[in-house]
């Protein structure tokens, strides 16, 4: 029987034999990363000898924006979701043992993807491999962190120019490598339809080949093979059916862009090939055992039809909705993927949904749908342009809106959330530590500690020259690719190169979609919600007055855009400055706006640390008497913490009636204030 390692393109090729004639599966992956460099490895290892055929690394979020773990912005963020990398002992550390030139490897990473490519490269190097033999993918697509994640840092057009950098020199240097992995997964998360995911997508694949194409890095001839080299990565939701037209539909549109708009005629080139993880959105914390079959069922779209079927699989764990899983939670998602690829004939089979009317009708319906939407977004001058004006962020914002709302009504169904709500207690989160696993307080203390180390050991003037170099090549249009790689190997750390960069680009702040979205519901049935809070405007003698905050690093911002637009609606007055704030900024902003309560928005576990330095600091202006309430994925035994700290109220994902939010915090405000006066 032939072997069963991929072939040197990553496609998938049968293994044939006597007693087995099926196709090839897809790359199992799992999403991990945590504490430290070391941890992660060990997961990783651990991950790999129980069948993972893939890595798939998650970085923490001081690395995401390109901070340093000692930053200040890095405070209670250090080795949360994902493991930190500040330098290039760090990347060793994190592949110690790890062969890379025989290895497949997925970084979600994007503004600084030039950056940790380049360490990788010198850890690769140092370990003996060529860069041809690197075979993997950087996300490196910006514009959904402008309009769902937020983990950008430069201004669009720098942005571009960096994606560019690296794609003009991976289709040189690393040929096997994916320089772009086009993000729709975080545009569902964010509210998109199936219809918004396709066009957004494939709007995003659009301006990054024309600023290829445009910056004359590749040749006409070649510029096949950097097409070639685009992936995707996208998302499944629980409508399955729905899902498996939609990837169908990708295919088709990208076929068709690659040979209308760019003239692409080679099969192999024309292929979509994307990676996927089905939707962490739709995970819920009450019954969450039920996340199992969730699971499953979106899994099942991605790889049911042939014509469409996923590269690369990583599933979240069922726990994900409770906190960060553990070692055992990921395995368990990890044996579902090879019980459907090895244990049943899915493989044996061709396309099982070719011919079928009810499938093309709907394909049919999402092209076309896709294609009117694609047009709009050409006609505002392209997807940077719809960034930039605000449009793509505000039709995210009314879609999740309309979405949230629909939950909140009954109009869709979430088993264990919204109906069917009674249970019985679930023996999976009975165990101790509430089933989810925590990163050790100790972790980021000692990570600052190697930083420090690192940054004595070093040879300063050769970093100096590197940096020096680097910002010339970023000033003079340079790729700025290799200058990276010399920077890694000089002893670089990511907060340095990323504020070099800074020096050239600026930084960016992207539009929130908040102030002009609009209540899309007709009929919302908040009257009396609204009456209730123009009655304490009333008793108060002004607007109530809500401050949105999201302090540290974590870019998911979602819910508090929802949590925005519900307050707004219902009458209040909202202050919303949108992500990636300090303490210190929030406590500011409320202290010059006069607000009645603060709400802080927490998605990256650091709630504890940035609630509680948000309420001392508040005490030290005066202002202590103003409540706070704290949103995010928090755990009971955090929760308690909180309100002993003096938190008025925390909200987690079980509470998804927003209007019943806001009456909480309306008669908060209403207790609060009228005590005083």
């Amino acid at each position: 029987m032939s072997a069963t390692r991929p072939d040197k393109d990553g496609l998938r090729t049968r293994e044939k034999g006597p007693e087995n004639n099926r196709e090839k599966p897809w790359l199992f992956r799992t999403y991990s990363g945590h504490s430290s460099a070391r941890a992660s490895n060990q997961l990783y290892r651990t991950n790999l000898g129980r069948g993972q055929t893939g890595l798939s690394v998650a970085f923490d979020l001081p690395t995401q924006t390109g901070y340093d773990s000692d930053h200040v912005l890095a405070r209670g963020e250090v080795g949360k979701v994902g493991v930190p990398v500040s330098h290039l002992g760090d990347m060793r550390v994190l592949f110690d043992q790890i062969p890379l030139a025989q290895m497949n490897t997925s970084m979600t990473i994007n503004a600084p993807a030039a950056w940790l490519l380049a360490l990788y490269i010198a850890v690769a190097e140092e370990q003996g491999a060529k860069r041809s033999d690197l075979n993997g993918t950087v996300q490196n697509d910006i514009i959904k962190e402008y309009l769902s994640r937020g983990t950008y840092i430069y201004p669009p057009a720098a942005s571009m120019r960096l994606i560019t950098d690296v794609i003009a020199f991976t289709y040189r240097e690393l040929p096997k490598w994916n320089p772009t992995n086009v993000c729709s997964y975080h545009l569902q998360e964010a509210g998109a339809t199936p219809v918004q995911e396709l066009a957004y997508a494939l709007a995003t694949a659009i301006a990054v080949l024309d600023e290829v194409k445009a910056s004359g890095q590749v040749p006409d001839e070649d510029f096949a093979q950097a097409f070639g080299r685009i992936s995707f990565f996208v998302n499944a939701g629980i409508r399955f059916v729905t899902e498996i037209c939609k990837m169908r539909a990708f295919v088709d549109l990208w076929e068709e862009i690659g040979r209308e708009r760019y003239g692409v005629t080679d099969p192999k080139a024309l292929m979509f090939r994307y990676g996927v993880q089905v939707n962490s959105l739709g995970l819920t914390e009450p019954q969450p055992e039920n996340n199992v079959y969730r699971i499953l069922l979106e899994m099942l779209a991605v790889v049911l039809s042939k014509k469409a079927r996923a590269r690369a699989v990583q599933l979240p764990a069922w726990n994900e909705a409770l906190g960060l899983p553990r070692p055992w939670d990921q395995q368990w998602s990890l044996r579902l993927q090879q019980i459907v690829a090895y244990e049943t004939d899915l493989l044996e089979y061709g396309d099982l949904f070719d011919g079928n009317p009810a499938i093309d009708a709907k394909v049919n319906e999402l092209k076309d749908a896709a294609r009117a939407e694609l047009k709009r977004i050409a006609d505002m001058g392209g997807a940077i342009n719809a960034v930039e004006s605000g449009y793509l962020k505000q039709a995210l914002v009314e879609s999740n809106t309309a979405r949230v709302r629909g939950i909140e009504t009954g109009g869709i169904t979430v088993v264990g959330v919204n109906k069917f709500t009674e249970s019985a207690p679930s023996p999976l989160v009975a165990s101790e530590g509430g089933a989810i696993m925590t990163v050790d307080a100790a972790a980021e203390s000692e990570q600052i500690e190697r930083l420090k180390e690192w940054r004595k050991s070093r040879d300063q003037k050769a970093v100096d020259a590197a940096l020096a170099d680097l910002e010339k090549a970023a000033r003079d249009k340079r790729n700025i690719m290799e200058p990276s790689i010399v920077a890694a190997k000089a002893g670089v750390t990511t907060g340095e190169w990323a504020a070099c960069l800074r020096k050239v680009f600026g930084e960016y702040r992207a539009p929130t979609g908040v102030s002009a979205s609009s209540n899309i519901m007709k009929d919302d049935g908040m009257d009396e919600l609204r009456t209730e809070v123009a009655a304490v405007a009333k008793r108060l003698g002004r607007p109530v007055k809500l401050l949105v905050g999201k302090p540290g690093l974590d870019g998911h911002s979602n819910g508090a855009e929802q949590i925005a637009v519900k307050a707004r609606d219902c009458g209040m007055e909202v202050v919303y400055e949108g992500i990636r704030l300090t303490p210190e900024q929030i406590v500011a902003a409320a202290l010059e706006e006069g607000v009645h309560l603060v709400g802080l928005s927490i998605l990256s576990g650091s709630h504890v640390e940035l609630a509680t330095e948000v309420m001392q600091r508040m005490r030290a202006e005066g202002i202590g008497d103003v409540p706070v309430v704290v949103g995010g994925i928090i755990p009971p035994e955090d929760e308690a913490r909180l309100k002993a700290a003096g938190i008025a109220g925390v909200f987690t994902p079980k509470d998804y009636d927003l209007t019943a939010i806001m009456r909480a915090i309306v008669a908060l405000v209403d207790r609060t204030w009228l005590k005083a006066a």
